[in-house]
């Protein structure tokens, strides 16, 4: 397949391109500079534009673009970015889809399971209710931004991605050398659920899609999340490291804001990915213990 990837440098995406490659894809990245050869192709979906004959020849588009959810505080402006970045780029690239004469057959667009808003230990799969709060308000805008794709004919899915649990960025990256000192805890009471999936799953799922029948939204977290204090021992006890020490909530508030501090680290979902399993997805890490493992012992 010729398949466009949007986001193709971030943590999802860097991982992405190379395996879709090695499985013999054709893999174009949509790029915001000017294009360094023929598999890059210009974008700039902050005004709208694209390159023409942007989707030609494309079988299949996987949009991963958007400002980072925990890259900055949430000031009014970001907030604004946060949105923006994926309600605009999507309803670009879904208005170009449908306007193709030759049409793509699948579009992947990401998306979030913070559209189920904090819910404490509710088990939550695609059937359930959206949330409440920004991070729910920004996912339903974002997949409602794909409508013109999907009025076209063209099988959209909506990616609801968890916790990527990846050395290369994310929460892990970030908790890696607190824990590896001794200094790791849990966040608050750490009765938080924590709904996360390994890189190499979230890439075998997109994959996987690109050949499925599914449509509509498809959770992509494991089978089995984990309250933060369960995520915290199994860490510490991977990286063989105590870890003792709580996190009170007001110092992650200081430095992120509360609003972030609470979105990001104090509240949660307990999300399944029913979806996937019933179309016949097998996951390579299942168990919190076993995704860690495999990642850190790379």
């Amino acid at each position: 397949m010729n398949i466009l990837v949007t986001g193709a440098s971030g943590l999802i995406g860097s991982a992405l391109v190379p395996h879709l490659e090695k499985l013999g894809h054709t893999v174009v990245r949509a790029v915001r500079r000017e294009p360094r050869g023929g598999s890059e192709r210009r974008w700039d979906p902050a005004v709208g534009s694209l390159a023409p004959g942007f989707l030609d020849g494309i079988d299949a588009v996987i949009h991963l673009a958007g400002a980072g959810i925990g890259d900055k505080r949430w000031t009014d402006d970001y907030k604004r970015e946060i949105l923006e970045s994926r309600t605009k780029s999507t309803s670009l690239l879904a208005g170009a889809i449908a306007d193709a004469a030759v049409k793509p057959t699948v579009f992947l667009s990401g998306s979030a399971i913070g559209i189920y808003g904090p819910r404490d230990g509710e088990v939550l799969d695609e059937t359930s209710a959206h949330g409440e709060g920004f991070l729910a308000d920004v996912c339903e805008q974002w997949e409602s931004a794909t409508r013109a794709a999907e009025s076209a004919g063209v099988r959209t899915v909506h990616l609801r991605t968890g916790i990527v649990l990846s050395r290369a960025g994310g929460a892990l990256k970030k908790q890696l050398p607190l824990f590896a000192v001794g200094l790791g805890g849990k966040f608050g009471n750490g009765g938080q659920w924590q709904s996360w999936i390994s890189i190499d799953d979230e890439v075998g799922a997109i994959v996987h899609l690109l050949g499925s029948a599914l449509s509509g939204p498809v959770n992509l977290t494991a089978p089995e999340p984990v309250m933060n204090s369960d995520f915290t021992r199994t860490l510490a006890r991977v990286l063989r490291r105590p870890a003792l020490l709580p996190i009170p909530s007001f110092g992650p508030a200081l430095l992120l804001g509360r609003e972030l501090a609470d979105a990001l680290l104090f509240t949660g979902q307990r999300v399944v990915p029913g979806a996937l399993q019933r179309d016949g997805y097998v996951f390579r890490h299942s168990s919190l213990e076993q995704a860690l493992r495999g990642i850190l012992d790379r």
